[in-house]
C-alpha cells in the first residue's frame, strides 16, 4: 500500500521543527502519548480525528508520527485530508526519532499503554489456564479458550472487554481523567 504522505527522516524532521516550518503531530492514543513522546509533539489521536479534526493553530507543514510509522502510513490519505496542507510521515516513527538521539519525553509514572496491559493480562490468563489444565484439571483449559475467543472477538469487532475492565483499574483512573 502506498501512502500520500511524503517520508521524512528524523534529522530532517528535527530541522523543520527547529526552524518553525513544521509541527509534529503524534496520532497514537492518549495513553501511549502520555508514557513516551517526542519533545514538543502535539497529541491528536487517530481515533478522535473524525470528531475533532486536527485543530492546528496555524498553517505550518505537518509531520505525522506514531510509534513505528506504520499506523501513520496506513492512514496517510485520511491524515492529509484532515490537515489540508503539506504533510509528511516521520520515517520509523518515534522509535527512529529516539534512535537518532533526538529529545524524547518519558513519563515512567504513566500507566503502561492499554494494549500492553491487555497483552500481559491475556497472556497470563492463557498461561495459567494451560498450566492448571495440565497439572490440576483439564477444565482449566477452558480459561485459555475463553481468553482466546475474547481476543478473536476484539479483533473482529474492535470491542475489547478486557481493555474496558483494565481501564477501571486504580492505576489507570488518573490517566483517563
Amino acid at each position: 500500500m502506498t501512502t500520500i504522505l511524503k517520508p521524512l527522516r528524523p534529522d530532517d524532521a528535527a530541522k523543520r521543527l527547529a526552524d518553525g516550518r513544521a509541527v509534529l503531530i503524534d496520532i497514537r492514543e492518549v495513553d501511549e502519548f502520555a508514557r513516551r513522546r517526542a519533545k514538543g509533539a502535539l497529541s491528536r489521536p487517530l481515533s478522535t480525528l473524525d470528531a475533532k479534526g486536527l485543530g492546528l493553530p496555524d498553517a505550518r507543514e505537518v509531520i505525522f508520527t506514531c510509534r513505528s510509522g506504520m499506523r501513520t502510513s496506513a492512514n496517510g490519505e485520511r491524515l492529509v485530508a484532515a490537515c489540508g496542507r503539506p504533510a509528511y510521515v516521520l520515517e520509523g516513527g518515534l522509535d527512529a526519532w529516539d534512535s537518532a538521539g533526538l529529545p524524547v519525553e518519558i513519563n515512567d509514572k504513566a500507566p503502561l499503554e492499554m494494549m500492553r496491559q491487555v497483552q500481559i493480562a491475556a497472556g497470563s490468563l492463557v498461561l495459567a489456564g494451560v498450566i492448571l489444565g495440565l497439572t490440576v484439571s483439564p477444565w482449566f483449559l477452558g480459561l485459555a479458550g475463553f481468553v482466546g475467543a475474547g481476543l478473536m472477538f476484539a479483533g473482529a469487532t474492535g470491542f475489547c472487554g478486557m481493555a474496558r475492565l483494565l481501564a477501571l483499574a486504580p492505576w489507570n483512573r488518573s490517566a483517563a481523567a
